[in-house]
C-alpha cells in the first residue's frame, strides 16, 4: 500500500478536509501523514496523528490590520502571511519526505512550499483546494495584481523549489481536489490541470465544546452566526447589529452567537440569544434554519451541506467570491459587512427563512455535496493518481 503526505497550514478550514480523506485511506489500508503544526492537525484529526512539524510566521495571520479590504487585504495576506508561511514550512517538509517516504503528497493550495519541495525532489503531488475563488477566475480583472502573485510565486520556486519549473504550485498538474461543485461555484475556467470536485469532506471530528441542547426551543427556528475562526478582531459591530435584528425576533427565533474574541462582551443566556466562544458547528447546523457568516467556504458549504439557507457578509479574500457563489446559486442573501444594521440584517434573514426557495436551493447543492462522494471520491481519486504513477522501489531520495 501507498504512504501519503498532506500539506497543510495552521488553518482550521484547510486541515478539516485532509482529515476526512486521511481516515478513508487509512481504512483503505493506506498509511497517512501530516506536515503542518502538530497542534492544529491533532486538535482535528486526533491526537494519535502522525504529524511531521512544520514552521509558521509568527502570530500566524492575527496581526492583519482589520480594516484592510479589498486588493490591499490580498496583498498583506501574501506578503505577511502566505510568502512567510513558504519559507517557514519548507525545511519541515522536506524533513517530512525524507522521514516519511511518501509515494504521494496532498498540498494546501496556500501550502505552497510542499507543492515547490515535491517539485525539487521529483515527487508526485496532488492539490487539496479549499476553496473555490480562484476556479473562476477571481483575479481575471485584475491582472497587475495576478501578475504580481505569478512574480512572488517564481520567485518562492527560485528560492524553494526547482527553478525550471513553470507551473503554478497553488495547482497540481496531476489532480486538484477541490472540496465543492459545480452547483455551487458555477462555470470552471482555471486551473490548469484536471480537476476533481469531490463536495466537502464532512467527517467525525472529535468532542467539540459542550453545548447547552436543552436550551434549543423546537418551537422557534435556531439562527447561527458565525465569523470563523479569523476575525473575532473585526466583528464587533456587525455582530452587535446581528444581535439587535435577532432580539428583534425573539417571538419566532432564537440566535447562537459565536463570540470568540468576547467582542459582545459576556451577555447572560436568555431565552433567545446564546453567545458562547465556540460550538460544535456539525451537530448544530443540523438543527439550524439559517446562517448569518461571513462567507467563509467552509462555513459556507457546511451549511449548504445541511441544507441550510445563508445571510452572507464577506469581510476579505476569498470571501467576497464565494458570497457571489451562494447568491447566484440561489442559496442566500449577501450584505455589505461594514454597512450592514440592524434593520438590512433583519430584512434580510426574514427573506431567507420566509422564502423557501432559498432553502430549495440550499437543498439542491448539499445534495450536490452528497452525489460527488467527499472523503471517499478524494481517496480513489489519490489512489487512481498512485496506480498512474511509477513506483519508487526504496522510496528512496538522492
Amino acid at each position: 500500500m501507498s504512504r501519503v503526505l498532506f500539506v497543510v497550514p495552521p488553518l482550521v478550514g484547510h486541515v478539516n478536509p485532509t482529515v476526512g480523506v486521511a481516515a478513508e485511506l487509512t481504512a483503505r489500508g493506506h498509511t497517512a501523514a501530516w506536515a503542518g503544526l502538530p497542534d492544529p492537525v491533532r486538535a482535528l484529526a486526533g491526537p494519535h496523528a502522525e504529524v511531521f512539524p512544520c514552521g509558521a510566521p509568527a502570530g500566524e495571520q492575527v496581526g492583519r490590520p482589520p480594516e484592510l479590504r479589498g486588493v490591499a487585504a490580498l496583498k498583506f495576506l501574501w506578503e505577511a502571511f502566505l510568502v512567510p508561511l513558504a519559507e517557514a514550512m519548507a525545511p519541515g517538509v522536506a524533513a517530512a519526505v525524507r522521514s516519511f517516504r511518501p509515494d504521494l503528497l496532498v498540498v494546501d493550495q496556500q501550502a505552497v512550499a510542499g507543492a515547490l519541495v515535491a517539485e525539487r525532489l521529483g515527487l508526485p503531488w496532488a492539490t487539496s483546494a479549499t476553496t473555490s475563488a480562484e476556479f473562476t477566475g477571481a483575479l481575471s480583472g485584475l491582472p497587475l495584481v495576478d501578475g504580481w502573485i505569478s512574480g512572488l510565486l517564481a520567485d518562492l520556486r527560485r528560492r524553494l523549489g526547482a527553478p525550471p519549473g513553470s507551473g503554478d504550485p497553488r495547482f497540481s498538474p496531476r489532480l486538484t481536489l477541490a472540496f465543492t461543485t459545480a452547483e455551487l461555484t458555477g462555470p470552471v475556467t482555471s486551473p490548469p490541470g484536471p480537476i476533481r470536485f469531490v463536495g466537502p469532506s464532512i467527517t467525525t471530528r472529535p468532542t467539540g465544546p459542550d453545548f447547552p441542547w436543552p436550551w434549543l426551543d423546537p418551537d422557534r427556528a435556531t439562527v447561527l452566526v458565525t465569523l470563523g475562526t479569523a476575525n473575532s478582531d473585526t466583528g464587533a459591530a456587525f455582530l452587535t447589529a446581528c444581535r439587535q435584528a435577532l432580539h428583534a425576533r425573539a417571538d419566532r427565533v432564537q440566535a447562537v452567537i459565536v463570540d470568540p474574541g468576547a467582542v459582545l462582551g459576556q451577555p447572560p443566556p436568555g431565552p433567545d440569544l446564546l453567545v458562547l466562544p465556540s460550538i460544535p458547528q456539525l451537530p448544530l447546523l443540523a438543527r439550524t434554519a439559517a446562517v448569518i457568516c461571513h462567507a467563509g467556504h467552509n462555513t459556507v458549504c457546511e451549511a449548504l451541506w445541511h441544507g441550510v439557507p445563508l445571510v452572507v457578509a464577506p469581510i476579505r479574500d476569498d470571501q467576497p467570491v464565494v458570497a457571489g457563489q451562494v447568491v447566484a446559486a440561489g442559496a442566500g442573501l449577501r450584505v455589505r459587512f461594514g454597512r450592514a444594521d440592524a434593520a438590512l440584517l433583519g430584512r434580510a434573514l426574514d427573506a431567507v427563512l420566509d422564502d423557501p426557495a432559498y432553502r430549495t436551493a440550499a437543498h439542491r447543492i448539499g445534495a450536490s455535496f452528497r452525489a460527488a462522494g467527499g472523503a471517499t471520491a478524494a481517496a480513489t481519486g489519490l489512489e487512481q493518481l498512485l496506480a498512474a504513477e511509477p513506483r519508487r522501489p526504496d522510496r528512496s531520495l538522492r
